[in-house]
């Protein structure tokens, strides 16, 4: 494809925090989960592990037995996840940088060495967990 030597009528999507994603098989992912993509673009619920993209939370569960056979509609945005424990707990210190992926629920202050991969970026800490910006 060459360059625009013209204006072009670029469509748009009316909400572009919302989309769908086809189910890994095997996998269940339930309302309110970090949903992530594998390497083939398959949803499956977020977890500790390298080379996945987190692509927002789930807004209804989603079971495929088959890799396709449901789709998850996910939404980005801010929201608040369970934060980690120990040295791995994200603080206020933290707002501003990336938070990892522990599981569908739960976020962590490092990548454990390469193991995790990023959720989004820390917008708030509170009593209650981690506002993260997906």
């Amino acid at each position: 494809m060459v360059a625009l030597t013209a204006d072009r009528n670029t469509p748009r999507r009316e909400n572009p925090d919302v989309e769908g994603h086809p189910v890994k098989g095997g996998a269940s992912i339930f309302a309110g989960a970090l949903v992530m993509l594998d390497a083939a673009g398959w949803a499956q619920p977020g977890a500790a592990a390298a080379g996945l993209t987190v692509v927002g939370r789930a807004d209804a569960p989603a079971k495929a037995v088959v890799n396709g056979d449901a789709t998850v509609t996910t939404r980005r945005g801010v929201f608040r996840f369970a934060n980690s424990a120990g040295g791995d707990a994200i603080t206020r210190a933290d707002i501003g940088k990336s938070a990892y992926v522990v599981d569908d629920q739960t976020l962590a202050k490092t990548d454990n060495a390469g193991t995790r991969s990023a959720a989004g970026i820390i917008r708030d800490v509170d009593a209650q967990g981690v506002w993260v910006r997906i």
